[in-house]
Formats: C-alpha cells, structure tokens, sequence
C-alpha cells in the first residue's frame, strides 16, 4: 500500500508539476476515513472480521491492476487519478479497523501490550519501508511495477490471512449493542471522546497528524526544488527514513509494556516539529536526511505507543470503534495538513508554511505536556 501511495504522488507530480495537486491527491487518500473509519469499526464489531479484511484485500489488489493498466496504457489523468484515490481511501479505511481488532483473539491477554506494539510496529515500519522501495523501484523499474508489485502482494496477504485462527469471539460482542449500525458508530465516538485518557490523546495525535506529517505525505515537491535532486534522490531520502523507523519501532516494540509510553507519546512532538523545520532550514541533502530520518523514527514512536495505549486501555466491546477512530486520525488529520501545504506552498513556496507548522506543533507539544500526569494515570493502570 504504501509503496503505491508513493509511486502515486510521484505520478501526480509528473502530471501536474503542482505541490497543490499532489496534496490534493494525498488528501483524496486519506480523507474517506473521516466518513468511512467510525462506521467501518462498528462493522468489524458486528461482522466476522476475518471475512472483512479479506474482502477489502481483494479490492486493493484489483485496485492496483486498474492503476497499472491505466499507467502504462498512457490513459491516466490526474482526475482518474483523484477518484481512483478516493476509491481506495475507503477501502483502507475498512480495511484497518477489521484487522487490527482481531489482535485481543489472536494472543492470551498477558501478552496483548507486546502484541498491539508488534502490529502497531509492522504498520508504521511498511508506512516508511514501503516508500524507500518504491523509491529505489522508480528510479530503476517505473510507476507501473511499482504499483503491480503492491497487487501481488496483496493477493499474498488475502492468502495469509486465511491461514489465521483467531477465539471464537464471545457472543456479547458479536450482538448489536445499539438500535443499529450508524448508532453503535456514535456510542463509538462517544466513548472515545469521553474516555480520561484516549480522548485527550487522540485529540494530541489529531494535532499532531495535521502538523508534523506534512513532508512524509508530499515528499516528492521537496526533493526536486528544496534539494534539487531527482527520483534518486527520493530513493535515498525514503530509504534512510525506513531504516530509522525499523530502528525506533523494534526499539519500543521490545518493551512489551505499557509503563512509560505516554511519556515517549508526547515526547515525539517536539522531536517532530524540530525534525520539520530542520528539513526545510537547509539545502544541504546530507542535513535533510537527518531530519527525515529523525522525523520518521518519531513518527513511528508516537504512532505505536498511542495504538498501543489506546487497544490496552479499552473495553473489549469497543476494540473494533476505537481502532477506527485511531485509523481516522492517522489518515484524516495528515490529509487535511496535505491539502492546507499544497495550497499554501503554491501561494508562499514549500519552506515558510512548513515553519510555521513546526512552530505550532511546539506549542501543541507544550499543551501534551501539562496533560502528561493525568494521561499516564489513566492509560498505563493496565500495566
């Protein structure tokens, strides 16, 4: 998936040479998970979950053999680009809630912590692996195999997720709590916001997600005209930036605990903000490269320790909603921060809105802190 996402805005970028387009593409990515992720995580608590990532894996892999015919037929625009994108935003947005709520049947309740960092790991370690392959495929292979690859290896992963044997799930949970779907969305919702600790630390990762993940979703504008450099360029940038999210994410993910990730949650905020203005202060490619790396070994941090926090401190019953609302955020809140640089970088250039994000991210990092005890009271109790 993500190994296309770039290649996709590489192709946006080609089409258009515009960092609005290619935000706007970003956007229609990952903003069908504001409508789609609340309903999708009361489905995975009423359905069977296996059936539904099945299902939603088989749409991305016919997906991408769409995307590839169109790409080397020459047909693609940047129109049949943005609904195809939509498309498979939605489907993403199944997607998540169905697979991650499955972890509680998959492992005895002692390990649950470990188990939710192992995945919350896989995903943001592929969220920068995927990328740096892509870029090396690019450089040397073009868009269309890029893409194609992403096809095959999700036919690979419907295989696998067959040979999974998750517990029966209990009977209280795969009955309707509410009068139906669209309310047991909002008792969802409800229960997030509600909750002393994941509604406050949803809120600071929402900020955070509009602020801080602007570069890593529009890479190719700042590769081109802030460093000057080519897709190889891209390939190396995205490569360092895999390998320091493996490092961080294997790092916190060895832990197995909860003790002291809230603390590593708020933490990552101003480790991103200075990793942010850092890229955009320079034109040195060397120094540029620090700070992504530094900016997707954060990233990966905070993303793993709040999914974590987040699975380990909720009702059973509402694992599926919950994992939702986290999916919503990881995917809104950077398409809203895409789609607010892509239009203000056509209006006062890439560097300037990237600082001024940098600085309002600081300060959403003071506000985390002064919520640090409370949080850690009320998310780290399990432990």
């Amino acid at each position: 998936m993500w190994m296309q996402r770039i290649a996709v805005m590489w192709v946006a970028w080609e089409l258009t040479a515009s960092p609005f387009w290619v935000g706007l593409v970003a956007f229609s990515d990952l903003f069908p998970a504001v409508l789609a992720s609340p309903v999708a995580g009361a489905l995975a608590d009423r359905v069977d979950r296996m059936r539904l990532a099945s299902l939603t894996q088989l749409v991305a892999a016919a997906h991408a053999v769409v995307m590839t015919a169109l790409v080397v037929t020459g047909l693609i625009s940047i129109w049949l680009l943005l609904a195809l994108t939509i498309v498979l935003g939605i489907n993403n947005s199944a997607a998540q809630p169905a697979r991650q709520s499955l972890i509680p049947s998959l492992v005895p309740h002692a390990d649950l912590p470990a188990a939710i960092a192992l995945n919350a790991l896989t995903y943001n370690v592929s969220r920068f692996i995927g990328p740096a392959l892509a870029g090396v495929l690019l450089a040397y292979m073009g868009v269309a195999v890029t893409i194609a690859v992403n096809g095959v290896f999700y036919l690979v992963a419907c295989w696998a997720t067959q040979a999974l044997r998750p517990a029966p799930v209990p009977a209280r949970q795969q009955q309707s709590t509410a009068s139906g779907l669209m309310q047991e969305t909002l008792e969802g919702v409800r229960y997030a916001a509600r909750h002393v600790g994941i509604g406050p630390l949803f809120a600071y990762a929402a900020m955070l997600g509009l602020l801080a993940r602007v570069i890593p979703e529009v890479l190719p504008p700042f590769v081109e005209q802030v460093f000057e450099r080519g897709v190889d360029g891209l390939a190396i940038l995205t490569s360092v930036m895999g390998v320091c999210s493996i490092l961080s994410g294997t790092a916190i993910a060895a832990r197995g605990r909860l003790q002291g990730l809230t603390q590593m949650s708020i933490m990552a905020g101003i480790a991103m903000a200075a990793a942010c203005a850092g890229f955009v202060a320079t034109t040195s490619f060397a120094v540029g490269i620090v700070c992504a790396g530094l900016l997707s070994g954060t990233i990966t941090i905070h993303g793993i320790a709040i999914q974590t926090l987040a699975q380990a401190s909720c009702d059973a019953h509402m694992h599926g909603r919950v994992v939702s609302l986290w999916g919503m955020i990881t995917r809104a809140a950077p398409a809203l921060g895409a789609l607010g640089f892509g239009t203000f970088s056509s209006m006062f250039g890439l560097r300037a809105p990237v600082l001024v994000l940098s600085g309002l991210c600081a300060m959403i990092w003071f506000w985390g802190m002064t919520r640090l005890p409370h949080l850690t009271a009320a998310l780290e109790q399990k432990d």
